[in-house]
């Protein structure tokens, strides 16, 4: 079972709510969880692109730094895990992503891969005149299987005159090519997204939903799977889970329900407006994450107690067949990474080879 960290690329991670751990992000930040990742043992690290933040007293995602040259940094910094960088397709042509990349791939020696946005936050894009318009939610992944299969050509023979309804290649190059396979990573919730994903990507992140309730993204996996027997490919499925954990299941619930009763309302609401403009399908990513429920951070799967409580809910979300791996994220991202690592990972079956080898160094 694979382990990684979603990091804390803006700011206060995950958690939009003004009694949560308050900073902002930084390279420093950064680079420090990722290096406890790698000593812990994880398979991967992935950073977001985010270009306009939900505002509110919190000032939630109002500062973020930038996927690919953070990668890049932290690349040249670690030695082992796998770093994955995300690409916002509307804003920067396929053939130029593919180039970066590579270049990230050279330093990393064959450690890199690529998360596909297709985007829904119109602002985001709407502030640099770059939005298309609405037509774009209904064929965001035919714009991003052109994208995607530009750069593939280009990784895979240097050379591209790809031809389609979006992109137009004259007999473009790249040279040196990547080291190794650049994977690709997509997070399609809908039957769209899902199938673009069996047909394109490597990996799809699957979100968790509710409180412990660790097998609920069960139908998502599900699903993937069945898509992926339709297109003869070998896709897994990443389970996105926040981790709140204590010494006692009762001092982690109180801390999350510190959290609620701080909820950003008015950073909340910039996020469902974003959310309302996409009138199409209704298991889509933005629909999935305004849900009221758990808008606090997003409507994630989340793990709330003890070290003990936690590491058994874990085992049981990697126990869903299907599951290849779980993307994790922390309200504070230091402690967090330590009690997962030294306190929470020696006590789950699922990465009893894991500790293992890191016992042996």
């Amino acid at each position: 079972m694979d382990i990684g960290v979603f990091i804390p690329i803006g700011n206060n991670g995950w958690l939009i709510s003004k009694t949560s751990p308050q900073y902002k992000p930084s390279y420093d930040l950064n680079l420090e969880v990722v290096q406890k990742a790698e000593s812990y043992g994880f398979e991967f690290a992935l950073s977001m692109i985010k270009l306009r933040g939900f505002g509110g007293e919190s000032e939630f995602w109002d500062y973020n730094l930038e996927s690919f040259t953070l990668m890049a940094g932290l690349a040249a910094a670690t030695s082992k895990i796998k770093l994955y960088a995300s690409a916002a397709v509307l804003t920067m042509p396929p053939a130029f992503a593919a180039r970066m990349a590579t270049t990230v791939d050279s330093i990393s020696h064959g450690r890199f891969g690529v998360n596909l946005v297709s985007g829904w936050a119109k602002d985001e894009y709407a502030q640099m005149d770059i939005w298309p318009g609405d037509i774009h939610f209904s064929r965001r992944y035919r714009y991003s299987e052109e994208y995607v299969r530009v750069m593939q050509e280009l990784w895979t023979s240097g050379q591209s005159d790809f031809k389609g309804e979006f992109f137009t290649m004259n007999d473009c190059r790249l040279l040196p090519m990547p080291s190794t396979h650049i994977p690709i990573v997509t997070a399609g919730q809908s039957h769209t997204g899902i199938e673009f994903a069996a047909k394109f990507a490597d990996y799809n992140f699957v979100l968790g939903s509710g409180v412990n309730t660790p097998t609920a993204h069960a139908d998502g996996v599900y699903e993937l799977v069945e898509a992926a027997k339709a297109t003869g490919r070998d896709v897994g499925s990443y389970v996105l889970f926040m981790v709140i954990a204590d010494e006692t299941d009762e001092i982690a619930q109180a801390k999350w329900k510190d959290y609620n009763d701080g909820i950003d309302m008015d950073a909340i609401a910039w996020m469902g407006f974003q959310a309302s403009s996409d009138t199409g399908d209704e298991k889509s990513t933005a629909k999935s994450i305004v849900a009221p429920e758990g808008a606090v951070n997003m409507n994630m799967g989340t793990i709330v107690g003890s070290y003990e409580t936690c590491a058994r809910l874990l085992d049981e979300a990697a126990g869903v067949e299907g599951t290849k791996g779980i993307m994790l994220v922390f309200d504070d991202f230091i402690i967090g990474m330590d009690d997962f690592g030294t306190r929470i990972q020696p006590l789950m079956k699922s990465r009893e080879g894991v500790v293992t080898d890191l016992a042996a160094v």
